[in-house]
């Protein structure tokens, strides 16, 4: 068996469809199933048409796994409270870190492989850049209590003596796809841009507060779900190479970019309005991210990323102008 955690989010549910793809079964999907946003139309079809043996409770995974763990070959700790506008520490503290603390010592006692998610939101301003140089990790800024979260387990796995013998920490950097309905304020870029070109045939990006970037001319690493769960599939099958990776396309890409490619994919003219960055995240808004991804390349994984392109065309013409999930 397979434990996904986070199942019936974004990234969670379209890793269970390429295990299904891939012939696993028997994975057992645990996430907060009681919680409004599951029973909420847009998670709950999330797992629909999935191939799952068994649902668990987030919180009654240890109990769970005590009794069951003979018969686990895998995890991957996907879940995570993922606002970056989270301000509560106490929740972030328990299902970020402490949650993924006893994920940790499960695997060790047990000795099963796992591959979490860490963020690349753990770099900050980029201070240090973005090369996933594990000795640089302690050194890095991030700029929000969700970044602090990820990069204080990222610390403290590396400080562990006792390990699983396979474990990776995976640096999401910004991820886009299917299956993310959910998430409101939370969903991609992508998401957010076609609603607005179908509602009203225009698109809005944040106006720059930055002297160094104009306007729609800020950066980010966007990476397409369905190249993640690739990623994460090949590490299942390696299980070598111990540590913690960026994951991202390896090429930074302008906002300006991603609203006209989602314009020519839906079809419409480009009509692009300019609005100011909200107060809240102003001061802790990243202009630039760029994955290294050569650390990854290193280990022998070889398959190309999809171009910004390719992965928004597919996105907006097979799943969100249809109203598809994976």
């Amino acid at each position: 068996m397979i434990i996904v955690t986070g199942a019936a989010g974004f990234i969670g549910s379209c890793l269970i469809d390429r295990l299904n793809r891939e012939g696993f079964k028997f994975i057992v999907a645990v996430d907060d199933f009681s919680d409004e946003r599951f029973a909420a139309r847009g998670k709950a079809r999330n797992l629909e048409g999935k191939q799952i043996k068994e649902r668990v409770e987030r919180e009654k995974l240890f109990d769970w796994l005590a009794q069951n763990h003979e018969d686990v070959e895998f995890i991957f700790h996907i879940g995570a409270r993922t606002d970056t506008t989270e301000s509560d520490r106490r929740v972030l503290e328990h299902l970020n870190v402490s949650y993924s603390k006893k994920i940790w010592h499960g695997c060790v006692e047990y000795q099963i492989p796992l591959v979490y998610a860490s963020s690349a939101a753990t770099y900050g301003l980029g201070e240090l850049g973005y090369d996933d140089d594990e000795s640089l990790i302690p050194r890095l800024q991030p700029l929000n209590p969700y970044g602090e979260s990820k990069n204080e387990f990222d610390i403290w796995a590396l400080q562990q003596e006792k390990k699983p013998f396979f474990w990776a920490g995976l640096k999401f950097f910004n991820v886009y796809g299917p299956n993310e309905y959910h998430k409101g304020r939370m969903a991609s870029v992508i998401f957010h841009a076609f609603h607005q070109i179908k509602a009203t045939s225009r698109t809005r990006l944040f106006r720059s507060h930055h002297p160094d970037f104009k306007d729609g001319e800020q950066m980010r690493d966007f990476v397409y779900v369905k190249d993640l769960v690739e990623v994460a599939v090949f590490l299942m099958h390696h299980r070598r190479n111990s540590g913690i990776y960026n994951l991202g396309s390896g090429q930074a890409r302008t906002f300006l970019d991603l609203a006209r490619i989602t314009f020519r994919a839906a079809h419409r003219p480009e009509q692009i309005d300019f609005v100011d960055t909200p107060a809240d995240i102003r001061d802790k808004y990243q202009y630039y991210t760029q994955a290294n991804v050569n650390k990854l390349r290193s280990i022998g994984y070889a398959a190309p990323f999809r171009t910004l392109e390719e992965g928004v065309t597919d996105y907006v013409r097979n799943y969100l102008s249809p109203g598809k999930y994976l």
